[in-house]
């Protein structure tokens, strides 16, 4: 298997990656493309997953842009990792629950190197940490899958402005807090991008 690895340095407008991402899963499909990983950032952004209810927007104001990957309502804002790929499940096993567990491992792995301890909830999809005996969360996933073919991705929390999260409802989860790395860890995040592709190529190649 091979993943190609693209890592942005400017922020990416979310319609063109989605665009990008799209057509990237039909060459996968028809095996005119390998598969991918794309690490970047995006300009702020609200977007809404298949399951969002109009409640969970708090700021009527903000403009919310629909998506078709799983899960709720979130936000995506420089500071912010946003980590997308296109993986061809046929060539692995069709198990969506084990394909989750191991993004969820490859992401508590991630910020293991940061000395930062965090955990799964079979309730709540995501990446959670406890701070001031709170539980927090630091990574949202959503994704989609077809034909086999799994795609949009992950969002990592790192140095981002979380004062925006109270505009909604994050990932339609009251009551849970957001945090980021900054928050968490004194290590410097710089060499995150390389952490990411190391730890990602380690779960899926």
């Amino acid at each position: 298997m091979n993943i190609e690895v693209k890592n942005s340095l400017k922020p990416i407008d979310y319609k063109e990656s989605m665009k990008f991402l799209e057509k990237r899963v039909n060459d996968v499909l028809l095996g005119k493309k390998s598969e991918l990983l794309w690490v970047l950032e995006h300009k702020k952004v609200f977007t809404a997953g298949a399951r969002y209810n109009k409640s969970e927007i708090l700021d009527k104001n903000i403009k919310i842009i629909n998506t078709n990957r799983g899960g709720k309502i979130t936000l995506h804002a420089p500071g912010q990792k946003v980590i997308y790929f296109v993986l061809n499940l046929n060539n692995r096993k069709k198990n969506i629950r084990l394909f989750i567990n191991n993004i969820e491992n490859c992401i508590i792995n991630i910020l293991k190197e940061y000395e930062i301890k965090s955990f799964s909830d079979k309730k709540n999809i995501g990446i959670w940490v406890k701070n001031k005996n709170k539980i927090k969360k630091i990574a949202a996933i959503g994704i989609r899958v077809k034909k086999w073919i799994a795609y949009h991705g992950f969002s990592l929390n790192v140095s981002n402005d979380l004062n925006d999260y109270k505009k909604i409802i994050p990932c339609g989860l009251k009551n849970k807090n957001v945090i980021n790395m900054k928050s968490l860890t004194s290590k410097k995040t710089d060499n995150i991008e390389k952490i990411i592709i190391d730890e990602f190529l380690n779960t899926f190649l």
